[in-house]
């Protein structure tokens, strides 16, 4: 009889089973449950201040996005000149309306008579506000964010008029009932606010002479004539008060603040003669098609925005859900994080 045979049997087993000794500890399972407990811990620590670590990627998304937009795409305006009332209020004493600029209607094409464009005026314009240069670096950032956001007042060469007459049209005042003429004909201007008195003569009166606007320019006023330094103002000037094209920054197309001016602003067709001199009906106001050009800027922020957030998200949700080892079972399509093999119990009896 065979003194070995109990070893023998005991030993035959699947090498890679544990042994049958339950006295003595798995040293094996104790550094699986510290490792389950640490990955644990790892998997839940993302979800802890989660919102302060992506707070900072976030106001930096979020920064690039309002430069772009503001370069390209819309720009927010304090009107501090009284020159626009009443369409936009600026008078002393009164709400500066904050408007918003669209930049997207003039990439394919130029202002049009009726539109009302904010402009960086000539060199030889005098200023209609007088805005305090910053004195340091911190002041001077606090000025440009202001102004980007529109809660502070623009440059002060910065302008906002309504388009008269643009390159070729000869523009001049008065015809007998006193409106202000364009080719000859008379305009149909419904926002002019407190007009200049006529037959004064000077500066200070309504009548202008004829002035063919150039090739590239624009011919420009305020709604509030008698209080609008404008193209007629500085028509001694080298440039017969016209502005550039180029110059403009964009259209004013909506009131954002306050609220309870809250408004889109039209571009009227100011010169309804011309049309009909040609012998072309005037389109009529699109109003879908202004509403679409204004949220066009918001919905492709909101495009960038949401694509570059779900983005980050979806790298921490993996990246949590791949540190530490699985509890779920094989076959559910998570990753088993193996032993170190040193670990694994009967590779003693294997590598004898």
């Amino acid at each position: 009889m065979s003194t070995h045979g109990p070893a023998e049997a005991a030993d035959s087993g699947d090498p890679g089973r544990p042994p049958a000794d339950h006295d003595t500890a798995d040293p094996a399972a104790t550094t699986s449950t510290g490792a389950a407990a640490a990955g644990r811990g790892r998997r839940q620590q993302p979800k802890k201040g989660s919102l302060l670590r992506e707070l900072p990627v976030l106001l930096v998304i979020a920064f690039v996005l309002a430069l772009l937009v503001k370069t390209f795409l819309v720009q927010a305006f304090f009107i501090p000149s009284g020159s626009m009332e009443q369409t936009l209020h600026g008078c002393t004493g009164c709400t500066g309306d904050r408007v918003l600029v669209n930049k997207v209607p003039y990439w394919f094409g130029e202002p049009e008579p009726g539109d009302i464009v904010v402009f960086q005026g000539p060199d030889t314009w005098s200023p209609e506000i007088a805005v305090e240069e910053p004195t340091n670096w911190f002041t001077g950032a606090a000025l440009t964010l202001g102004r980007a956001i529109g809660v502070a007042p623009p440059s002060e060469d910065d302008y906002v008029k309504r388009v008269i007459a643009t390159e070729g049209q000869t523009v001049e005042c008065c015809d007998p009932q006193g409106r202000v003429l364009v080719d000859g004909e008379p305009l149909d201007e419904p926002y002019i606010y407190q007009d200049s008195p006529l037959d004064t003569g000077g500066s200070g009166g309504r009548e202008f002479p004829p002035v063919t606007v150039p090739e590239g320019r624009l011919w420009v006023m305020g709604d509030h004539r008698s209080a609008s330094a404008d193209s007629k103002q500085h028509m001694d000037d080298r440039y017969s008060g016209t502005i550039a094209v180029d110059d403009v920054i964009g259209k004013a197309a909506l009131v954002v603040w306050p609220l309870d001016r809250f408004t889109l602003l039209d571009s009227p067709d100011i010169q309804p003669g011309q049309a009909d001199a040609a012998g072309v009906v005037a389109p009529e106001p699109a109003p879908v098609q202004d509403t679409a050009a204004l949220a066009a800027p918001y919905v492709l922020g909101l495009g960038g925005a949401v694509p570059l957030t779900a983005w980050r998200r979806r790298r921490r949700s993996r990246g949590a859900v791949l540190t530490g080892p699985s509890r779920r079972p094989p076959g559910t399509g998570w990753r088993r994080v193996r032993r170190p093999v040193h670990t694994r119990p009967g590779r003693e009896s294997q590598s004898d």
